[in-house]
This record gives C-alpha cells, structure tokens and sequence, in this order.
C-alpha cells in the first residue's frame, strides 16, 4: 500500500535511473577522470570523460523534455475538465492569467477546494509552493514521472 501524498512526500523517483543508472554513470565518470592523472594517454581519457558527461547529461534531458511535455499537457486537460464539471466555466478562460507552475500546483486540491484556490491563485498571484501548503485535503499524482 502506497503512502497517502502530500507535500512534503510528492516528489517521486524512478529507482532505476536515479539510483542505478547515475551512480554507475558517476562511477565511470569518477573512473575515467582518474585515468587521465593514472594512465599514459591523457588525451583518450579526457575524450572518454567528456564523453560520459554527454551521455549522461543528454540521457537526463531525453528523459525528462519527453515526459514533462506530455505530462504537462494532459494536467493542462485534467484541470480544464475538473474546473469545468466543478464551476461549469472554462478554465481556458483563465488559464493564460495563471503560470504554468500554479496550475501544476493547484491539481492537488481537492473538488472542494479548488474553485476558491483558484480564485484566490488569480487575486493574491500565490506561488505554487503557497497554493500546496494551502491545500488541506491533498489529491496525490501516483503517476507524474
């Protein structure tokens, strides 16, 4: 059974990257910077070294610009049709007044809350941290990578 959401436990990880595939990747690149002072051919490690750091760092990138996007989109969907069945306006109406970090913010208040959290986004211009810790009923995303 999961752990029930909140704000300080929604950030999530995916063990395989995060706990495999950059600790290895570390470890090469700790071992190939190594190799530079240790080996004869400076120039083929220092190659290598950058190389790796590439790797990594276009592997993190790929993985991240794909799912945000995709995901950001679909909460952009989720809140325009929980608005609507909620306050039966179109979130599209306002939606452009609102930063993308709130309206990512606001999907975790609950039905009853989000109508006024919105509105009070829109008056007061909270940031996301704000509009979460103002959250008393908390709906969790299982699912954002």
């Amino acid at each position: 059974m999961k752990k029930k959401q909140s704000y300080t436990n929604h950030i999530q990880f995916y063990p395989a990257h995060h706990f495999v595939f950059y600790p290895l990747s570390t470890l090469l690149l700790l071992a190939s910077i190594s190799f530079i002072f240790l080996k004869e051919d400076k120039l083929l490690w220092t190659f290598m070294s950058i190389l790796i750091v590439l790797i990594v760092w276009v592997s993190f990138m790929l993985r991240q610009h794909y799912s945000l996007i995709l995901q950001n989109r679909i909460i952009r969907l989720e809140m325009r049709y929980r608005y609507f069945v909620l306050t039966n306006e179109r979130f599209e109406l306002i939606e452009n007044k609102l930063r993308d970090s709130q309206i990512f913010a606001l999907r975790f208040a609950s039905d009853d809350e989000l109508p006024g959290l919105v509105k009070k986004t829109l008056e007061e211009n909270l940031s996301s941290r704000r509009i979460k810790r103002s959250i008393l009923t908390w709906i969790p995303d299982n699912n954002r990578v």
